[in-house]
């Protein structure tokens, strides 16, 4: 049995949270209350983040074998809503095992983080380093900074932001070593030629103002895959859930209660 942390609410069908990288699955809690109250909600700490244990290898199939491995009781096939690094971990989780997901949410959505000649819908690769490296240096900090403007033009405002700085850190800051290992999992993600064969009802949900996952990704990704559309929230940066909570909740909370 995995050692994933798993914290659940409501009932219904169920529905799978999955966090970003450097994060944990109390940044998904704004939207439990709301999505409780039709699904049962597990709300995941990913490998190495939150109050899950670090993995001793940490390849997404890694992550998707543990998560697996996690659910693999719980009356599949689930739905499973992933945000950034969650949706990639997600997207994968639809490849290899397509009999356990019946629908996905990919926010902030991309198949490769990292730019390439073939692929400039990304960051350059000394872009996301750096990154990795002011986290590690000043993790509170720059996670600070990073919340400061994925909330500005929230519907929720200062009080919203308050409350999720404290989040931010109620479950401590990952070692360095996990970030490392995590940042080198993002670093090596290429799913491009998984995309065609997710067949999964999915919405991708992007913001247009979004320079770490770009709305062209996510317009690309609902191109390439069989049963994909794409909502971009105007206004919006790399988390759409937090800043602009009415215009997400439009478009997802219908399309999780599809069947």
């Amino acid at each position: 049995m995995s050692d994933l942390h798993v914290e659940w609410s409501g009932s219904g069908p169920p529905l799978v949270l999955l966090h970003g990288w450097a994060m944990h699955g109390g940044l998904l809690a704004p939207l439990v209350p709301a999505l409780s109250t039709k699904f049962h909600v597990a709300v995941v700490d990913l490998p190495g983040h939150g109050h899950s244990a670090a993995m001793p290898v940490a390849s997404l199939d890694d992550v998707v074998s543990e998560l697996a491995a996690r659910f693999a009781d719980t009356g599949l096939p689930l739905r499973v809503l992933g945000w950034s690094m969650g949706a990639a971990v997600a997207l994968r989780w639809a490849r290899l095992a397509p009999q356990e997901i019946a629908r996905l949410v990919l926010v902030g959505a991309t198949p490769r983080f990292v730019a390439a000649p073939d692929w400039p819908h990304a960051m350059e690769p000394e872009t996301l380093a750096r990154f990795g490296d002011e986290l590690a240096v000043a993790y509170r900090l720059t996670l600070q900074r990073f919340l400061t403007l994925q909330m500005q033009g929230s519907d929720a405002g200062r009080a919203a932001l308050h409350e999720l700085r404290g989040a931010l850190f109620a479950r401590g800051e990952p070692g360095a070593e996990n970030l490392r290992a995590a940042l080198a999992m993002l670093q090596a993600i290429d799913l491009r030629d998984d995309a065609s064969h997710v067949v999964a009802p999915t919405l991708i949900v992007s913001g247009n103002r979004d320079t770490l996952t770009t709305a062209a990704a996510g317009a690309w990704l609902a191109a390439a895959m069989p049963a994909a559309r794409q909502v971009i929230i105007n206004g919006a940066a790399h988390a759409p859930f937090l800043s602009h909570r009415h215009a997400f909740d439009a478009a997802v909370l219908p399309f999780l209660d599809e069947y």
